[in-house]
């Protein structure tokens, strides 16, 4: 899967907004190139709301074990919850686990800093992850749908 195949696959889902911050927009230069989806059914970046997945192009700040310094790499983040962090790693977000590769391609894993938040992470999906990614964006984007929901309920 390139990043382009992602981006459309997530703007597909309705609702869904994908922000690719860039020079001249103020965001900061180290989230250039990345792509943060969020669900906004009136296609306005939300505030104060996380995104329900995202895609990083090079290493964060502590959070450099993926090494997305490599070339042509990147790796898709994405708030799957807790009952899908589970079904796919077999624990619990917040249970210690077997140590994960952050580097391996095409791996599905937890989140190397935000797995214990239910985060999991792929770098450079292919054809072992393609289902599955698919399948946990689907399920990111419902869980932020329901989530909007209820904060406009208790508005």
């Amino acid at each position: 899967m390139t990043m382009e195949e992602i981006i459309e696959f997530v703007e597909a889902l309705d609702g869904a907004l994908a922000v690719g911050p860039g020079p001249g927009d103020g965001s900061p230069e180290i989230s250039w190139g990345d792509t943060f989806f969020f669900y906004a059914p009136d296609g306005v970046m939300p505030q104060g709301t996380q995104p329900f997945a995202t895609i990083v192009t090079k290493n964060q700040p502590g959070d450099e074990s993926s090494h997305l310094d490599r070339p042509d790499t990147f790796r898709v983040n994405v708030a799957a919850g807790k009952e899908a962090f589970t079904t796919w790693t077999g624990h619990a977000p917040r249970e210690p686990a077997a140590a994960d590769d952050p580097g391996a391609t095409d791996a599905l894993i937890a989140h190397p800093v935000y797995g214990s938040a239910g985060w999991l992470a792929v770098v450079n999906p292919g054809p072992r992850t393609d289902a599955r990614l698919r399948e946990l964006l689907s399920t990111a984007h419902h869980l932020a749908r329901s989530r909007y929901g209820r904060r406009r309920r208790e508005m």
